[in-house]
């Protein structure tokens, strides 16, 4: 697993030993963010002062992929302790500790933010009915302002519930993962 664009293309990412997380690929990231920079529903898109919000973090991957082309920012939610070494490993290896926060928060419990965020991805374990949970709390933590951008990461088959504030606009299945690209009203 590497990181595809930017300044940091083809830096390597660690991942943990275990199955219990499962990063997103090289080949579905490269997807949502080609999607992301060049799909009308986001024009005019640049990476520049984006303050991103990675949940489920994991390895980091999605987070790391947006800072290497050009976001302001990433805040990282993860609370499992193997992935968090990881994590942390991998932020260190590219230097970007001042550019990054860590919430060790449960994703459906996250507390209230000072600031929203311009972009979302969540990406939790499949089949755990984490997403509509997430979403909510999201919503309720005011990360979420008008104009934010959320994709969500899950297996092709599973179904959720979003918030009504979310605007759906497309989904792309690329291997087992469907990608939903909403934003907010």
């Amino acid at each position: 697993m590497r990181i595809v664009s930017g300044k940091f293309r083809g830096k390597v990412l660690q991942s943990p030993a275990s199955t219990a997380t499962r990063p997103t690929s090289d080949r579905s990231r490269q997807s949502v963010f080609n999607i992301i920079e060049h799909n009308p529903a986001f024009a005019p898109f640049t990476w520049q002062g984006k303050q991103v919000l990675d949940v489920f973090a994991g390895t980091g991957a999605l987070g790391l992929e947006a800072l290497s082309r050009g976001a302001k920012s990433c805040c990282f939610v993860e609370n499992k302790s193997e992935a968090l070494k990881v994590l942390r490993s991998n932020i260190h290896s590219m230097d970007l500790e001042s550019k990054i926060v860590i919430l060790t928060e449960d994703a459906r419990l996250l507390t209230k933010r000072s600031h929203s965020f311009d972009l979302i991805f969540l990406d939790p374990p499949y089949g755990q009915d984490l997403v509509t949970p997430s979403l909510d709390r999201l919503m309720q933590s005011q990360s979420i302002q008008k104009g934010t951008v959320v994709i969500v990461e899950t297996e092709k088959q599973e179904i959720f519930d979003v918030p009504p504030a979310l605007e759906y606009h497309f989904d792309r299945c690329i291997g087992i993962a469907k990608f939903t690209f909403y934003i907010s009203k």
